[in-house]
């Protein structure tokens, strides 16, 4: 059972500040694969792993993240599985401003795709602005960094999306946005949180100088149906 809402925290934000994207019913939910492919069903209870069998389409995969351990129904096969630190702001971080930072729209979805896919901050579309902001940083029109909001929960909102091209890194610009990101959800009064895969030790170490701190130690599981 979830002790806290961010214990499951797909089904949580699916649950309340994104159940209008929400695809599914009230045993198993999931984002629209187009915008993030992430899913989750509301326990572990077999009715609830009947209803997320049901989500993926023929060789369709889904990501699962949840505290405890992953169970899954026999018809769903594991793609690869790794574990993940989830990280909470320890405090609310200040507003911060810098000319440097743009608020990115729909006209910058292929740019912010092509830095994702590049740097793999985790999994981005061309929709990713469904899910929250996103504000970047340009140099000579070539979008080089970025960071924005994905997951959100009723008082968490998950900073997400964090990358700078290989060109520009070394130059503080990740950092920045990190602080700028973070600052805007705090504005709002929510409690910026973050996910990190737990062998990446150096990112952690930097969001630790930031101010967040490690909440717990998440699994991940990547699934699809088997063939």
């Amino acid at each position: 059972m979830m002790k806290h809402i961010l214990d499951r925290p797909i089904w949580s934000a699916l649950e309340t500040a994104h159940a209008d994207l929400a695809e599914g019913n009230e045993k198993a939910r999931r984002y629209p694969p187009s915008i993030v492919p992430f899913a989750a069903s509301a326990d572990d209870a077999p009715e609830s792993l009947d209803a997320l069998e049901e989500l993926p389409a023929p060789e369709e995969s889904m990501i699962l993240v949840e505290a405890g351990p992953i169970a899954i129904p026999p018809s769903l096969a594991i793609v690869t599985e790794a574990s993940v630190v989830q990280m909470v702001a320890e405090r609310p971080h200040e507003r911060i401003s810098d000319p440097r930072i743009e608020l990115l729209t729909e006209t910058d979805a292929a740019d912010m795709l092509a830095l994702a896919t590049l740097t793999k901050p985790g999994p981005f579309t061309l929709r990713a602005q469904s899910l929250g902001s996103f504000w970047g940083i340009r140099s000579e029109g070539r979008l080089v960094a970025m960071a924005g909001q994905r997951m959100r929960q009723t008082g968490f909102t998950e900073l997400s999306g964090l990358c700078t091209h290989p060109d520009f890194q070394g130059r503080g610009l990740g950092t920045l946005l990190f602080r700028f990101v973070a600052g805007e959800i705090a504005s709002t009064g929510d409690t910026a949180y973050l996910h990190a895969y737990a062998a990446n030790t150096s990112a952690i170490s930097l969001y630790e100088t930031q101010g967040f701190a490690l909440r717990l130690e998440m699994n991940m599981r990547v699934v699809k149906r088997r063939s």
